[in-house]
């Protein structure tokens, strides 16, 4: 049989995120991104916008023909339509899931590197297209769609480890620390959820009325299966205590796009998401041989 590919397709929301988990995704009115090449895809949305400016929606840009991932940057207009296009982060390894967010005084990017071998954290420079590697955060393990949160005086961190399927799909993990660049102190119940259905972060932790919500990804049928709600009730240095809600319907304009989902995220005043569908033509496997053969003779 062919093998698999998720392709993924990304859209905005002109609604908060608190309000659509309450009303629902099914009527959302959804800007779509353009469709991607064949077998090539942008998913992993997250938003930032220049003060009082214009709105920039980074992405991993990612294609099966090279399977290595970079951070794109999408300028926006006010109708939402694509102004200009550009890569702002390549590394020698894949990168994705590109948070983007304010903090002391900088603008900071928090990329998914776990090929890597570790978490790298990168300062905006000149413009959100310049982007400098600031500090290394070190964990308990290598960390997998790390996902930080301001809340109540001190940073914390949620992600998953890479150090086996497994554990990418089904743990969650906490650390906290007084500042961005760290250091990191492992929460002491790591893991402090094991759970297929909900513990992969995929997206923005935000606050509403006094709760940490944490999007997660319901990875039990496949990966970015669907996205659910985790409500935490108990963050501290010895206690963790939360309970997952139900999965996010899809938009229905999602059209074939209606395998998955597994991003969730807020900035610059509006919501993103991306959904999957499931490629398993035979182009797809032509396009693994190709590549195969192009490897056997380099």
């Amino acid at each position: 049989m062919p093998r698999r590919k998720d392709i993924w397709r990304c859209g905005l929301i002109a609604r908060p995120a608190a309000e659509l988990l309450v009303g629902g995704l099914a009527d959302a009115a959804v800007h779509w991104l353009p469709e991607e090449p064949a077998f090539a895809f942008l998913a992993d949305p997250f938003a930032w916008r220049e003060p009082g400016g214009r709105l920039h929606v980074f992405v991993e840009s990612y294609d099966y023909a090279t399977r290595h991932g970079i951070i794109e940057l999408l300028t926006l207009g006010d109708d939402f339509r694509l102004v200009a296009r550009r890569p702002c982060l390549r590394e020698a390894w894949h990168l994705s899931y590109p948070q983007v967010f304010d903090a002391d005084g900088a603008t900071w990017m928090l990329p998914e590197a776990h090929r890597s071998g570790g978490l790298h954290l990168y300062r905006m420079g000149d413009g959100p297209a310049d982007w400098r590697r600031e500090a290394e955060i070190r964990l308990d393990c290598v960390p997998v769609d790390a996902t930080p949160l301001w809340h109540d005086g001190r940073w914390w961190l949620f992600y998953s480890p890479a150090t086996a399927k497994a554990t990418k799909l089904g743990h969650l993990h906490v650390a906290w620390a007084d500042r961005l660049t760290g250091p990191w102190i492992p929460h002491p119940g790591n893991p402090v959820r094991i759970d297929r259905g909900s513990s992969r972060p995929g997206g923005t932790a935000l606050v509403i009325d006094g709760r940490i919500m944490l999007p997660v990804q319901d990875c039990r049928h496949t990966y970015g299966g669907a996205l659910r709600p985790l409500w935490i009730d108990r963050l501290d240095e010895t206690g963790f205590a939360a309970v997952a809600g139900a999965p996010l319907d899809l938009p229905g304009s999602a059209g074939t796009y209606r395998d998955g989902m597994h991003t969730l995220s807020s900035g610059g005043g509006v919501t993103l998401i991306d959904v999957k569908r499931i490629d398993r033509s035979l182009s797809g496997l032509w396009l693994d041989i190709k590549r195969k053969w192009g490897r056997s003779a380099a």
